[in-house]
């Protein structure tokens, strides 16, 4: 094709030199109709870019994104109810399943308000997705807790208080808060066994042995996956893929018990906060004896 003011060669014949007269396009017509199709393709690429970028782009870390369980795993929450738990008082304010995951709203009162599943289990493996949706009270007589499970302490060989976000909750395994694998703002950070750590009748390595190794924590208001290993009197929690507690001792712990989500009902400031919590995804593979 050659281009000259007013005409346009339409024979494309090899060696051909003969140009034909096609209306009236001149150089400036032309252009300008170059310059419109740039313009239209280029808006058409901007909106195929877009589209894919919101078909493909990651769930946020803190919406309540849901999959079926792992292979060899049952799933413990259904997603829709709180059919499979049992809520030990005859009126239920704490725990709803809004939004697909199970929601702690807590209120204060007398009794369990634990949330407890119906089945009993001995070893097992425990998947679990749990956050913290916010924190608006403070702890101020948090402590600094050291490898060993012991406390640190100041020059005068005073325990170091320090100030924490005031929310609390936790995973009792087989039926027991003594327990618990915990669920907190401290700095030693989650996964830490309370009742086995503070009880001056076990010894030190037990203390040690259910004291995180690492603090694994994802900020408040985005998610956590628990994976709770229970193994005759041994505990392994890794939190987010870290390796927390290895095959701590917990001695005593029942051979069975029901598993149980955490209810803290204190919504002020102080040294056991409300259980502002979410948990969803709660997966468990029963572990045969011998596995």
């Amino acid at each position: 094709m050659c281009l000259r003011s007013g005409t346009i060669r339409t024979d494309s014949s090899v060696g051909s030199d003969k140009c034909t007269a096609y209306g009236d396009i001149s150089a400036a017509n032309l252009e300008r109709n170059i310059i419109v199709c740039i313009k239209k393709y280029s808006l058409l690429l901007v909106c195929l870019v877009m589209l894919g970028y919101s078909c493909c782009r990651i769930t946020p870390s803190n919406s309540a994104a849901t999959s079926g369980p792992p292979e060899g795993f049952v799933s413990l929450f259904n997603g829709i109810n709180l059919d499979g738990w049992n809520v030990r008082q005859a009126e239920n304010r704490d725990w709803q399943v809004v939004d697909g995951v199970i929601d702690c709203d807590p209120h204060e009162g007398q009794g369990d308000r634990n949330l407890w599943t119906i089945g009993s289990y001995g070893d097992f493996e425990l998947l679990v997705d749990w956050r913290i949706k916010k924190s608006p009270y403070i702890n101020r007589a948090a402590k600094i807790v050291l490898p060993d499970g012991t406390y640190k302490k100041d020059d005068l060989g005073k325990e170091l208080l320090i100030e924490v976000p005031n929310t609390d909750s936790g995973i009792f395994l087989r039926g027991r808060h003594k327990s618990q694998v915990n669920i907190w703002c401290w700095p030693v950070g989650s996964g830490e066994v309370w009742g086995y750590r503070t009880d001056p009748a076990f010894s030190p390595e037990v203390h040690a042995g259910v004291t995180p190794k690492v603090r694994a924590d994802r900020p408040i208001g985005q998610w956590n996956i628990f994976h709770i290993i229970m193994k005759g009197d041994r505990l392994t929690v890794r939190l987010n893929g870290k390796l927390v507690l290895d095959k701590a001792q917990l001695p005593g712990v029942p051979v069975q018990g029901p598993i149980a989500l955490q209810h803290h009902g204190e919504r002020k400031d102080g040294e056991w906060g409300a259980s502002f919590v979410q948990f969803r995804n709660i997966f468990i593979k029963e572990l045969n004896t011998g596995s």
